[in-house]
């Protein structure tokens, strides 16, 4: 189950307040837990950062070209 952090307030005076008692550890600041490996987390932003231009740089002109009017009748028909 992950922990919930504390909701922060608007306002500035009471963000204040509560930053002091995180501080001072009358209040206990929770750091949210996702479950997520953050390891793993990094090798699927670093996947995905490359994954269109390696797709890209494979395809020729033409099919290129398809998908791209494909998309644009795609955006349009809406």
């Amino acid at each position: 189950m992950a922990t919930r952090r504390i909701k922060r307030p608007r306002d500035p005076v009471e963000l204040g307040k509560l930053i002091g008692d995180i501080l001072t550890g009358q209040v206990e600041d929770k750091t949210p837990d996702d479950g997520k490996n953050p390891t793993a987390v990094a090798l699927g932003k670093l996947g995905g950062a490359k994954g269109g231009k390696a797709r890209a740089s494979s395809l020729s002109p033409e099919q290129r070209r398809a998908i791209a009017e494909k998309a644009a009748k795609a955006r349009w028909a809406k």
